[in-house]
């Protein structure tokens, strides 16, 4: 069988260039080609010799996913990709973009086991995690479907990033890279429900990248009621690690926050936030709630903005997120990859 190289690290290339009796620096230009330059075969590779292009068709390859569908919003420019994988399971990802701003949300997972109730993905449970492969060339093939490379990247799309913590980790080294994709630590954002452990070793092996955590009430019961996995990582544990990461890494942490209509967004519940995140080194993104097959609903402006105001006196960065792409399925909680949306 063919080994395909995308998804593989730099040392694991390295391995298989030298272990195929090449010289090192044949990693560096065939990296570069699969991730700088997008090469789509061995062929293009042009300071290759025409022997080691041959050799590599005959034993490795450049696999991609398999773009199935494209859905643009008639509200902005937000566009929906539809990827098959090679088992035949469907994932998303997201193009928002705004501005100068160009930001692609990927998926980590088929599916997502949390069963957080306000959100379509975890009504799919999990079948299994993706491969780095799998993660790395959804960035790759919005660049191939659409010719425009990401400023942005958010690890905000399907699953839970911390539960394929591994294959994540090794996709956003390759991401990042240099001398591949090249897309800025400073410009990563990985986001989380709120896996404390995975909190505390993302902390401990130091990662560049941007943490966000979706936090979504301000009290166990509200937070158990929403997302089950708080009864066994409740807010004291959490908001305990949240504190370790900004003291370690000395970063800002993103609260992301989803206002539900009567469920979460009081004076009272506003009120809990404050002192919740007092003296922690955040910004909070407040998202109101994107419909999806459960009874929830949006807040109306007026009290969007009321809650907004009421925590101001935070003492840090409150942005009201827009949704982009609710039309199309493909904003904030919306992901469900059905062929027929």
């Amino acid at each position: 069988m063919k080994r395909n190289l995308i998804g593989l690290s730099r040392n694991e290339l390295g391995a298989f260039i030298a272990g195929i009796g090449e010289k090192p620096f044949r990693t560096k230009q065939i990296w570069t080609w699969l991730y700088s330059k997008g090469a789509a075969d061995f062929n293009g590779m042009s300071n290759l010799s025409k022997s080691l292009r041959e050799k590599l068709g005959k034993i490795a390859k450049i696999d991609t996913l398999t773009l199935e569908k494209v859905t643009k919003s008639k509200q902005s420019a937000t566009k929906k990709l539809l990827w098959r994988l090679h088992d035949g399971a469907l994932i998303e990802s997201v193009y928002i973009p705004e501005g100068k701003r160009r930001t692609v949300c990927i998926s980590t997972q088929v599916g997502c086991r949390l069963s957080c109730t306000f959100c379509a993905t975890g009504s799919l449970g999990c079948s299994r995690n993706l491969s780095p492969f799998e993660i790395v060339d959804q960035v790759l093939g919005v660049i191939r479907s659409i010719g425009e490379k990401p400023t942005n990247i958010v690890v905000m799309g399907m699953g839970e990033p911390f539960h394929n913590y591994e294959s994540v980790m090794k996709a956003l080294s390759i991401i990042n890279d240099s001398e591949g994709i090249a897309i800025s630590h400073r410009k990563i954002t990985l986001s989380t429900v709120g896996i404390v452990p995975a909190i505390e070793r993302y902390t401990a092996e130091g990662h560049p990248y941007k943490l966000a955590i979706s936090l979504n009430a301000t009290d166990d019961q509200t937070r158990s009621g929403l997302m089950p996995i708080n009864k066994k990582y409740p807010l004291e544990a959490l908001i305990k690690a949240a504190r370790l990461y900004t003291r370690k890494s000395r970063k800002r942490l993103t609260f992301e926050y989803v206002l539900l209509s009567g469920i979460n967004d009081t004076q009272a519940d506003a009120n809990r936030l404050l002192k919740l995140l007092r003296n922690i080194p955040c910004k909070v993104n407040l998202i109101a709630y994107n419909r999806t097959q459960g009874d929830y609903k949006r807040p109306d402006e007026a009290r969007i903005q009321s809650f907004a105001e009421a925590i101001r006196p935070l003492c840090a960065p409150v942005t009201l997120r827009l949704s982009r792409g609710d039309d199309i399925g493909g904003a904030c909680g919306q992901l469900i990859a059905e062929l027929s949306r």
